[in-house]
């Protein structure tokens, strides 16, 4: 017989698990990592730099995608938009360690995706072939938060290269960020890495709750919906 059992602290955890998964999912896919000092936007003349009736803006970089002006005709517009194109591009244009952090990020993700499923489902199945399934999930989740910890710490290491350069300066390197700012994207992630380790630990939790005295008690009394908040 299925028993679908919520408790305050599976509820919790599914909740996290969902928040934390679509916080990194918003972090990685915003190009708000470094925000570049505030500068005019230029058209380059024959012989000197014009500027024409524009505000000024701040560049900014993400993992695989920026934000600038460009010309258009007689004016300036916002473009955000990915630099991707392959990865095979040169260093210099998609740092080598960016292209690792991404690939860590994604696994990551395509796992958290996998236990925002089974908290769902852990409501009503319990165990996956004899193995719970809140502890298949929250090891999971400690290797995401694992892989999320690598993404972020080869991140700053690529930005000696000369794509940062053109936004934070000539003296920008490696975890050296020179006249930029680390941008919302990059706290948003940190955040997200967080949950996720929290998620890893609320799901020990969350199994605990699922088979108190209180849910026996439950069981025993006939119910198949057991709603314990």
């Amino acid at each position: 017989m299925c028993y679908v059992i919520v408790t305050s602290r599976t509820l919790l955890w599914s909740l996290l698990t969902i928040a934390s998964t679509l916080a990194m999912l918003a972090a990685i896919s915003t190009p708000y990592w470094l925000m570049g000092p505030h500068r005019l936007p230029g058209l380059i003349g024959s012989t000197e730099i014009k500027q024409v009736e524009s505000g000024p803006y701040s560049p900014t970089l993400g993992v695989y995608n920026r934000c600038t002006k460009i010309h258009n005709i007689d004016t300036f517009s916002d473009s955000c938009a990915p630099f991707l194109t392959g990865f095979d591009m040169p260093s210099d244009e998609f740092p080598n360690f960016w292209k690792a952090s991404l690939v860590f990020f994604a696994i990551a993700l395509i796992l958290m995706v996998f236990t925002v499923i089974t908290s769902v489902l852990g409501c009503c199945l319990r165990s996956i072939k004899r193995k719970s399934i809140f502890t298949i999930s929250g090891t999971v989740q400690a290797v995401a938060g694992l892989f999320y910890v690598v993404g972020l710490v080869l991140y700053p290491a690529g930005w000696g290269s000369r794509r940062v350069k053109l936004v934070c300066g000539e003296d920008a390197e490696a975890y050296t960020i020179c006249d930029c700012k680390l941008g919302w994207a990059f706290y948003l992630a940190i955040g997200g890495t967080v949950a996720t380790f929290v998620c890893s630990l609320l799901s020990v939790q969350a199994e605990v709750s699922t088979s108190s005295d209180k849910v026996q008690e439950e069981i025993s009394e006939g119910k198949n919906l057991i709603c314990l908040l």
